[in-house]
């Protein structure tokens, strides 16, 4: 008779514990009470009302551990491929490959708030049709499975995706 009252015990400390994760409270700022010294990754997190895709991404730059980094003002690394040719105009990553490495969005603003970047900014209309921010000459982009601000899981990714620094240049 112990051991059910144990086993009961222990799967009503589980529920407990369980329930008490779905409280919806946190110790995590959400993007609504970020703080005015930034994300830690170049600029404030915009606030949840306002998205990469509305506000288009503004530049800035990060230190990581690979060096100065480009990232957005979310702290979300940009990257290049090595497959596009730079000043062309255009983007080679089409069809599925647009689902792992999403165009970076421009619009009017992006081009004039970026912080920190030393290289020539601008768009391209990308494979998806949308306006696509461009850094001397190189189409970017954004890892999907980078999910953190400061996340590089994309570097080097097949040998021809790379993390970019502030004068648009690759960093192999």
């Amino acid at each position: 008779m112990s051991k059910k009252i144990a086993s009961v015990a222990a799967l009503a400390a589980a529920l407990m514990l369980a329930l008490a994760g779905c409280s919806g409270q946190s110790d995590a700022p959400t993007a609504s009470q970020s703080s005015s010294s930034g994300n830690g990754y170049g600029a404030p997190a915009p606030s949840q009302s306002q998205s990469v895709n509305d506000t288009g991404a503004m530049l800035s730059t990060a230190d990581s551990d690979l060096g100065k980094i480009v990232v957005d003002q979310r702290g979300m690394t940009v990257y290049q491929f090595d497959k596009d040719t730079q000043n062309s105009g255009k983007s080679s990553c089409t069809g599925s490959c647009l689902d792992a490495w999403p165009p970076v969005p421009a619009t009017e603003d992006s081009l004039k708030n970026a912080q920190g970047i030393t290289g020539e900014l601008g768009t391209i209309t990308g494979t998806n049709g949308k306006e696509q921010l461009t850094l001397n000459g190189w189409p970017l982009y954004y890892y999907a499975p980078d999910t953190a601000a400061g996340d590089t899981k994309g570097q080097a990714a097949q040998d021809v995706w790379w993390v970019i620094d502030a004068k648009g240049d690759p960093i192999h």
